[in-house]
């Protein structure tokens, strides 16, 4: 059974304080959303805000009373964070990651560097763009010309940064299709 505690209701969730764990690598960032999520922890992966910025440009926003519990669940798997700070005003709101342009019959989201454009109609991905990791061009094979009930998770077949803004960016539009 998982030890995580479920999202509470959205009303009692815009007032449970809210938090950022910073850490230094962009894989740790990764490795702790694996295991918090995997844990059932509601937990969002989020762009820092300038202020707390370190070099990494990910951080993971989580329900500030649950501090405690997150902070030893990953200093036991050897992945504390940096600091962590309390979202406290307007200027520590941490930056949403996904940009979308509606282009009439495409939708094109935005994930850190990493573009992923469909057809509305039969919601074909057409094409895969950004980053500089050498996997991309080969993410972009497997993925361009499938629909996104067919197409792999770049989360699974992605060894790089980019291969992961790529599989937020997939994950991102196939939630706004499904709407």
């Amino acid at each position: 059974m998982k030890r995580g505690r479920k999202s509470p209701p959205a009303a009692e969730a815009a007032r449970v304080g809210r938090g950022l764990m910073v850490f230094e690598q962009t894989g740790e960032v990764i490795r702790a959303e694996n295991l918090l999520r995997g844990e059932g922890w509601p937990v969002r992966v989020m762009g820092p805000p300038p202020e707390i910025r370190t070099g990494c440009d990910l951080v993971i926003e989580f329900p500030l009373i649950e501090e405690l519990h997150l902070v030893r669940a990953l200093t036991a798997a050897g992945i504390a964070p940096l600091q962590v700070v309390p979202v406290s005003g307007p200027l520590l709101a941490p930056v949403d990651l996904y940009q979308t342009t509606d282009f009439g019959d495409h939708l094109m989201v935005r994930a850190a560097n990493m573009k992923i454009t469909v057809a509305k109609g039969d919601l074909r991905i057409v094409n895969v763009s950004g980053g500089g990791c050498p996997d991309v061009p080969w993410l972009a094979s497997q993925l361009v010309g499938c629909t996104l009930d067919t197409a792999p998770n770049p989360r699974g077949i992605g060894h790089t940064l980019c291969g992961y803004a790529l599989a937020l960016a997939f994950e991102e539009v196939r939630r706004q299709c499904s709407a």
